[in-house]
C-alpha cells in the first residue's frame, strides 16, 4: 500500500472542483495524455471516464470508475489498466486551516499488479504520487480563486 500526502494552498472546495471535472483528469494524473467522460454524471458512484496513456511509440487506454464518493471529503476510484490489472486509489480531502491536506492511498487489486505487488512497486507508486500531487496542487492553485475569502 502506498500512501502519500500534500498540502495544497487552497480550500477543499477548490480541490474538489478539479477532482469532479473528468476533463481535467489528464491535467493532474501522471501518465495520462487525455481523458474523457464515458458517463455524463462524473463523479457519481459507478460513473466512468476513459484515458489514454502514451509512452514513446506505445499507446494504451484505460478506464477509471468511481467506487466511493463523499464530497468534498472522499473520492475512491478503481483504475482498470487493461492487461496491467486494476488498482484502488482513495483520495481524502481534509480542511487544514485555510488550505487542504490531500492524502492519496493506492494499492493494486487484480491482475499482474496485484499478484506482483511488493515494496519495490510501492516505491514506484510513491514516486508517481509525488508527481501527481504536485500536478494536482499546480492545477488547483492556478484556478481563479472563487471560494477563498479576500
Amino acid at each position: 500500500m502506498a500512501v502519500r500526502h500534500r498540502l495544497i494552498e487552497r480550500p477543499p472546495a477548490d480541490v474538489w472542483r478539479v477532482l469532479e471535472d473528468a476533463d481535467r483528469y489528464a491535467d493532474w494524473v501522471v501518465g495520462t495524455s487525455d481523458s474523457r467522460p464515458v458517463d455524463s454524471d462524473w463523479p457519481r458512484v459507478g460513473a466512468r471516464l476513459e484515458y489514454t496513456v502514451r509512452l514513446g511509440p506505445w499507446t494504451g487506454k484505460g478506464r477509471t470508475t468511481v467506487r466511493r464518493l463523499d464530497p468534498p471529503g472522499w473520492l475512491e476510484l478503481e483504475v482498470d489498466s487493461g492487461s496491467l490489472g486494476t488498482a484502488r486509489i482513495a483520495i481524502e480531502i481534509r480542511p487544514w486551516g485555510a488550505d487542504t491536506l490531500v492524502i492519496v492511498d493506492e494499492h493494486p487489486l487484480r491482475g499482474p499488479g496485484g499478484a506482483l505487488h511488493n515494496s519495490v512497486v510501492d516505491a514506484v507508486i510513491q514516486l508517481r504520487h509525488r508527481s501527481m500531487l504536485g500536478r494536482l496542487a499546480q492545477v488547483v492553485e492556478n484556478l481563479p480563486a472563487v471560494s477563498r475569502p479576500v
